[in-house]
């Protein structure tokens, strides 16, 4: 079945031309969407540290960027082999799809689908563009372009949602929190009675912290500069706080002091700045420490290999080791419940029209 909106649709959306330059919000064509494909009406969008990556060139310098991978829209229109859809549905993009039918989707050892791979090249699957800007292409940041009025999407990459969800936590739960969350639930598999700290509070370092309680972690240590973070963290069941430009201590010296001297059982280390990472391998216990990391900065960093030999284990992630179509619902659920409240991420609301450059 196929839609009959088959025009082109000219709207606004912030984009990056640039690395180092302002961001701009631009007219921008987007094209019907083809075989498999979905346009989505966007409603809400949120920002991510992620963003702030793309829009200076990481991991590839793909220009001009239309920018934003989180936020929930509605069906607009959709394309031939699109099923379970309809005009109006309400759907989040997601940039993990989940086929079920590969060997890594029917595995539990990782999130990452092969039918659907993660893309950074801000291309369609058939390696096209649906957006441009005055006749030029226009890329997508992952597989969508949230900061955009209307985007095109590969259907294997939408997930519809309750209608009734907010928007604001719709778009929350779309990336940020919900790889957080999913880390200490898919990834680190916290235990109950166990030690935690977190590294970075923003809303990955939240939803660390809102898993690793929700699994039973008796001691949630929440470490961010931002001395206004630590109300933000206990709200979502931190138990202590660590503002490491308040000691002249190391993190790994104050996480321990915290813990008796033995460290913590799971560091989440969500900025990637790459000081940070060796800190979050040293807050944790010998032999038996484990370290997710979720945050990046810089594509290469320098790792002190010792604190690994030391039995420790480290662990990179992507979207907390969730898979889309399986766990995410859950997650909404449990935010629908009332389990997960997501009052205290929320800073301020722009319209897109209001946006002059950042």
């Amino acid at each position: 079945m196929t839609t009959t909106n088959s025009h082109v649709i000219t709207c606004k959306g912030i984009v990056s031309w640039g690395k180092g330059e302002p961001l701009k919000v631009e007219e921008i064509q987007v094209e019907p969407p083809k075989s498999n494909e979905v346009r989505v009406k966007m409603l809400y969008a949120s920002v991510c540290r992620t963003d702030l990556l793309f829009a200076n060139g990481f991991p590839i310098p793909a220009f001009p960027r239309v920018m934003g991978h989180e936020g929930v829209g509605v069906v607009e229109s959709f394309g031939e082999g699109v099923t379970g859809l309809r005009e109006g549905d309400l759907v989040i993009p997601a940039y993990i799809a989940e086929c079920k039918t590969c060997e890594t989707c029917m595995s539990e050892k990782t999130n990452l689908c092969l039918k659907y791979p993660l893309s950074y090249n801000g291309l369609m699957l058939d390696g096209s563009s649906r957006m441009s800007i005055r006749g030029q292409t226009a890329y997508h940041a992952f597989s969508c372009s949230t900061w955009c009025q209307y985007l095109v999407i590969n259907v294997n990459f939408l997930i519809k949602i309750d209608p009734k969800t907010p928007l604001p936590d719709a778009s929350f739960l779309s990336c940020g929190f919900s790889t957080g969350y999913g880390a200490t639930w898919k990834e680190a598999m916290v235990k109950n009675g166990s030690s935690v700290a977190v590294f970075g509070l923003g809303a990955v370092g939240l939803g660390a912290i809102k898993g690793a309680k929700s699994h039973g972690a008796i001691k949630v240590i929440g470490i961010d500069n931002n001395p206004m973070k630590a109300a933000k963290g206990r709200a979502f069941g931190m138990t202590d706080f660590i503002n490491p430009e308040e000691s002249d201590k190391s993190i790994a010296e104050l996480v321990k002091d915290l813990t008796a001297g033995m460290g913590v059982d799971y560091s989440f280390e969500c900025t990637g700045v790459p000081p940070l990472i060796n800190q979050a391998i040293q807050s944790t216990k010998l032999g038996t420490g484990k370290i997710i990391q979720m945050g990046v900065e810089e594509p290469n960093v320098n790792i002190n290999i010792i604190g690994l030999l030391v039995g420790r284990t480290l662990k990179g992630s992507i979207f907390g080791g969730l898979k889309a179509k399986t766990d995410l619902p859950i997650i909404y659920s449990k935010c629908k419940n009332r389990e997960i409240q997501l009052d205290e991420l929320l800073s301020h609301e722009i319209k897109l029209e209001d946006v002059d450059s950042f």
